[in-house]
C-alpha cells in the first residue's frame, strides 16, 4: 500500500488578512515537502495537497489549529506529490471563480443563504421520497460541461459551460427556470463549488435548491458505481481521471471515431488547454493535430502576417 496521499479540503469562512495566510501556507507545505494547489481569499481556503502520508497528516493538524479552518473537512485520496509538479499557493478574490465576489457572503458558519446540504444517503431518501410525491429530483452538474463527458449523475442537466464563470450567465438566460418550483441536488466534485452555486440559485428564485455534501468524491466513496452515479470523476492533477470501483461504466466517448473512453488530452499546442477525449487507437492524433481551438487560432494569426506582409513591386 502506498504511503502517500493527497487530500481535497475546502472551508468557507472570513479570513482577515489572506495574504498573511497564503505566507503562512506556502511555508508550511514547502516545510512538509508537500505539493499541490492552494487558494486563499476573504471567503476562506481550498485546496488539494499531496505527499507522504506522516507530512500530510501534520499538515492537516497543523491547518485545522488555525481559528478560521478549525473543523474543516478534508477528503482522502490516493496519489502523493508526484501527481502536482510544484506548490502553489495563492490569494484570489474568490475560491472559486465565479465572477461575482460581491454576491458570495461567508460567516463562521460558511456561505450565508447556500443549499441545503445532503449527505449520500439522504440524497437517496430525497429521491425516494419525492418520487412517492409523484415529483423527479433534478441533479445540476455544478462543474464545467467537459467534466460530465466521462462522468455525471443519472439525467442530470448539464449547464453550457466552458468556465465557471459561464455560470452566472447560464442562470440569467431563462433557460433554467423551469426548475425553480422543483427540487433541485446540485453536485460537483469536492462540494466547494455547489457552495456557491446554490447560493447563487436560490438567490435567483430558485425555491427548493439542495447540494451534495462533499461532492461526487463522498458520494462514490460510499456507494462505489451502485448508486445514481455513472462513469469515472474528472480529477484537477495528472491522473486526469479516477475510478470509483471495477464496475465503473466508460460514458465518454472518442472526438474522432466515437469509440468508448475516458482519457483527456491535449492538441499539439503545448499552451493549449483544451482538452478532448480520445480512445487508445487514436490518441496519436492530438500529439500531430491542433484541436479546432488553436486551428482557429493559427488561421488567424497566419491571416494577420499575410495582411502586414510588405509587398513587392517591379519598382523595388
Amino acid at each position: 500500500m502506498s504511503t502517500s496521499r493527497i487530500v481535497l479540503f475546502y472551508k468557507f469562512a472570513p479570513v482577515g488578512d489572506p495574504e498573511a495566510v497564503r505566507l503562512w501556507q506556502h511555508t508550511l507545505c514547502r516545510e512538509l515537502g508537500l505539493t499541490g494547489r492552494i487558494i486563499i481569499s476573504e471567503h476562506g481556503i481550498n485546496g488539494t495537497v499531496g505527499g507522504p502520508m506522516k507530512a500530510v497528516k501534520q499538515y492537516v493538524r497543523q491547518t485545522r489549529s488555525y481559528s478560521a479552518f478549525r473543523g474543516t473537512q478534508f477528503k482522502w485520496s490516493e496519489g502523493g506529490a508526484e501527481s502536482f509538479p510544484r506548490m502553489s499557493v495563492k490569494v484570489r478574490p474568490e475560491l472559486v471563480a465565479f465572477g461575482v465576489p460581491d454576491q458570495v457572503k461567508v460567516d463562521d458558519d460558511g456561505v450565508i443563504g447556500g443549499g441545503e446540504h445532503l449527505q449520500p444517503e439522504e440524497v437517496h431518501e430525497l429521491v425516494d421520497a419525492k418520487r412517492q410525491q409523484g415529483v423527479e429530483v433534478t441533479f445540476f452538474d455544478g462543474r464545467n460541461a467537459m467534466e460530465a463527458q466521462i462522468g455525471k449523475f443519472t439525467d442530470a442537466v448539464v449547464p453550457e459551460t466552458e468556465t465557471t464563470r459561464d455560470f452566472v450567465t447560464e442562470l440569467d438566460s431563462g433557460k433554467y427556470d423551469h426548475l425553480k418550483e422543483t427540487p433541485v441536488i446540485t453536485y460537483c466534485t469536492g462540494g466547494i463549488r455547489c457552495e456557491v452555486l446554490s447560493a447563487l440559485m436560490k438567490d435567483r428564485g430558485f425555491e427548493e435548491v439542495y447540494q451534495l455534501d462533499g461532492g461526487i468524491v463522498k458520494y462514490g466513496q460510499t456507494y462505489g458505481d451502485s448508486g445514481y452515479w455513472q462513469g469515472e470523476l474528472y480529477v484537477f492533477d495528472d491522473r486526469m481521471n479516477t475510478r470509483f470501483s471495477p464496475e465503473a461504466k466508460t460514458i465518454g466517448e472518442c472526438v474522432s471515431c466515437a469509440g468508448g473512453t475516458s482519457q483527456f488530452y491535449n492538441c499539439m499546442d503545448q499552451g493549449c488547454s483544451t482538452l478532448r477525449l480520445y480512445c487508445p487507437d487514436c490518441r496519436h492524433i492530438p500529439q500531430t493535430t491542433r484541436c479546432p481551438a488553436c486551428q482557429a487560432r493559427a488561421e488567424t494569426e497566419s491571416e494577420k502576417q499575410q495582411s502586414v506582409r510588405p509587398r513587392i513591386t517591379a519598382a523595388d
